[in-house]
Order: structure tokens, then sequence, then C-alpha cells
């Protein structure tokens, strides 16, 4: 077919400038909803499982949620959810990651064909279509996604290999599925004798990102509230489920605000200073196409780096409901890995992403994961202390950070630090 006659002759894509060229849109909240519900059953995955194993599996399956969602936000970076098309493709997507979603917790049992089928067609038509959608308009982007989708096939092939071979050797191709998908990113899609897709290459809206991410953390942390929510109301009421009900709120308070309070921030700074840097570049060297370092930041801060704070809200919710089961009893090895490393995970997390975007390790995390250190020394050497009272230690330790947080004083990232 000639190359002219290829692609769709609408243009699909985002307009440059204006309200809907950053807007995020209602549809793409809707796309988010399902995610809700997939994070739900991973968090009661890991609570009825907490074996190296299980862990290995969950490990798998939220590193292959996120990349389903991180991966369709960078579609709508691109294109118009507001165009009739973008529209029904996001449904059409949802649609897909639902199968997924409900899959999850039987997904390395009796539902991981169901799985790998759900989340491999999704990974496959989500591409193509961009290619389609772009092929006309701009061909750079549409070339970037057709060896994507030449990434994505070959670990669709491991997925579903995975789901069909005997079930010891399920989780090793899984694991491969998401080697390569990752690896993909990493290495710029690149194939043999074609060239890579450069990420600085990539002419992105810095903005819709952070804010796509930025929700995503809001949808974590309501996810952590409703598996604490609902563990609690099948309890009988007690002082210990309380203290327990309480700690959990004020655990997912001090998350949102060592997010929120400066690290949302800071990412938002710095990927308009990026943007402002990619201008004066194209107004000096109009040869040059793209932002450059936003494409990094982009890649490594809200790809990359994100998947880990997403798993530590995770492990939250999780040590939340293992606290509310069983807020008497002695801390084990599997219940104080969950508790600890949960909050640390997270702080982690935070690091990773303020690494990547201004290369600062900032005071507060560091702060929490001392004082989470401590948490965990607490449980090895006091004995029988109950799972109750570590989690109100870890609970306050995300409260220090936060406070950390606050009192010290803001820096601002500008466009002459980024660049």
């Amino acid at each position: 077919m000639p190359a002219s006659r290829f692609g769709l002759a609408s243009d699909l894509r985002r307009p440059e400038s204006g309200e809907r060229a950053e807007r995020v849109t209602f549809v793409e909240l809707f796309f988010d909803l399902v995610f809700v519900f997939a994070l739900t059953q991973l968090s009661k995955l890991i609570a009825d499982d907490q074996s190296v194993i299980a862990a290995l599996e969950s490990v798998v399956l939220i590193l292959a949620l996120w990349w389903s969602w991180v991966s369709t936000s960078w579609v709508t970076n691109w294109l118009d959810p507001e165009r009739l098309a973008v529209r029904l493709a996001l449904i059409g997507f949802g649609l897909l990651a639902f199968v997924a979603a409900v899959s999850v917790s039987a997904s390395f049992a009796d539902r991981a064909l169901a799985f790998a089928v759900a989340y491999v067609v999704l990974q496959l038509i989500r591409t193509l279509f961009m290619v389609v959608a772009t092929w006309r308009h701009d061909r750079d982007v549409a070339l970037s996604f057709a060896r994507v989708l030449v990434w994505a096939a070959l670990a669709g092939v491991f997925w579903i290999a995975g789901a069909l071979v005997p079930t010891e050797w399920q989780l090793p191709f899984w694991v491969a599925a998401v080697a390569i998908e990752y690896g993909g990113g990493a290495l710029g899609f690149r194939l043999p004798g074609m060239q890579r897709s450069e990420v600085e290459s990539w002419d992105l809206s810095g903005a819709h990102l952070s804010e796509r991410a930025s929700l995503f953390i809001i949808i974590a942390i309501g996810e952590s509230l409703l598996v604490t929510g609902f563990a609690f109301v099948e309890l009988e009421t007690s002082p210990e489920a309380v203290v327990a009900m309480l700690s959990a709120f004020v655990s997912a308070a001090a998350l949102w605000w060592l997010y929120f309070h400066r690290t949302e921030a800071v990412g938002r700074h710095a990927v308009e200073a990026a943007e402002e840097e990619a201008d004066r570049a194209k107004d000096h060297l109009p040869e040059r196409r793209g932002p450059g370092r936003l494409g990094r930041i982009a890649r490594d801060g809200y790809s990359y780096a994100h998947v880990v704070i997403v798993a530590g809200i995770v492990l939250v919710s999780v040590g939340d409901k293992e606290i509310l089961d069983r807020p008497a009893a002695a801390v084990e090895l599997a219940g104080g890995v969950v508790i600890v490393g949960g909050p640390a995970l997270y702080l982690v997390g935070l690091l990773l992403f303020r690494f990547v975007v201004d290369r600062a390790l900032p005071a507060a995390p560091l702060i929490g994961l001392g004082a989470l250190t401590v948490c965990a020394l607490a449980a090895v050497l006091v004995p029988n202390l109950g799972e109750l009272a570590l989690g109100c230690l870890c609970t306050a330790a995300l409260v220090v950070a936060a406070l950390a947080d606050t009192v010290r004083p803001a820096r601002q990232v500008t466009a002459e630090e980024s660049a």
C-alpha cells in the first residue's frame, strides 16, 4: 500500500496551543477507574500470599499494570482525547484493561491466559492505533511507535507462552516479558538496521504527563484507603481496630503530603523548565527537533521512577490490612517486611524521582528512611512487638518525613538550573 494512502486522513493530534494542548480529559479519568480496581485486586493477592514466589509474581503484575497505564498516557500525550475516534479508542482500551484487572487475582492460576491475552491485545492495538493515527501527520512519531509495536509483539510472545506452559515455568516467561518491555524503553526501542527512537527527540507535553502521573498517585492512595476501609467494616469494633484504622488514615495522609506538598511541584517546575529549554534550542537551532531533557524526565522520572512510588503505596495498603487482621499478633518476618517495606519503597521512589528531575537527594525521604530503619530494628530487637505497634511506628516515621519536608526552606527549580 502506498505510504500516502496509509494512516488516518484526519489529524487526531493534540493542538499545539490552548487549553486542549495540556488538559487531562474526563475520558482519561474514566480509563483510570479501571486501575482503582486493578490495584485493589493486586493488594488482595499480596495479602493472601506473602511467600517469596508470590512476591515475585506481584512485582511482575504491578510492573505490567503500570506499563499498560503509562503507555496509554504517552498515547494521549500526543493524541487529542476530545476527538471522537480517540475517545472511543480509550474506552476500548479501558475494556481490555478491565478484563486484565479482573484476572489479576488468579493470573498465576486459572486466569493466566485471560490476563495475558487482554494485556497483549491492549499493548498491540493501542500501539498500532498510534501508528495509524500519526503516519500521515508526524512520520517520526509514527516510526517510533512502529518500533514500539515490534518490541510489544516480542514481549507478547512471552506473555502468551507463559500462560500456556506448565505453572512452574509461567513466572520466568513473564519476567522475561516485563524485562523486554522495560528494556525496550531504556534502549530506545532499538531494532537491527534501524535508528533507535531517541527519547530526546520526542515532542511531548510535559504538563500533561506530570498531571497524569499525579492523578495516578491519588488513585493509588485512594486504593489504599479502600482496602483499609473494606477490611475495617468486616471487623467487630475494638480499640485495636480503631487505632489501626486511624493509623492507616494518617499514613495515607502522610503519603499524600510527601508527594503533593513539594515533590509534585518540583516535577512540574522541572518539566516546565525543560520545555522552555527546548523552545530556546529550537529558536537557535531550528534543525534540532524535540525537547531533549524533557524526554528523559518523562521516561526516567514519570515512567520508571513512579512505578516504585506506586508499588510502595500498594504495599502500604497491604500492611494496613495485615495490621487490621492481626493487631495484637507478634511481628513475623513476612508481616514485618510488608509493614516496613511499603513506606520504605515509597520513600525510595521519591528519591529516585527527585534525582531524575533535578539531581537532588532531598532530606525528607532520607530522614524517613532513617526513622524506618529504627522501626525495623525495633521489630527485630523488641520481644513480641505487636504488628499494630510496628504499624504505628512506621506511620510516625512517615509523619516525621512529612514534617521535615514542610519545615525546610522551599527551593524552586528554575530553567537556568535545569539547563
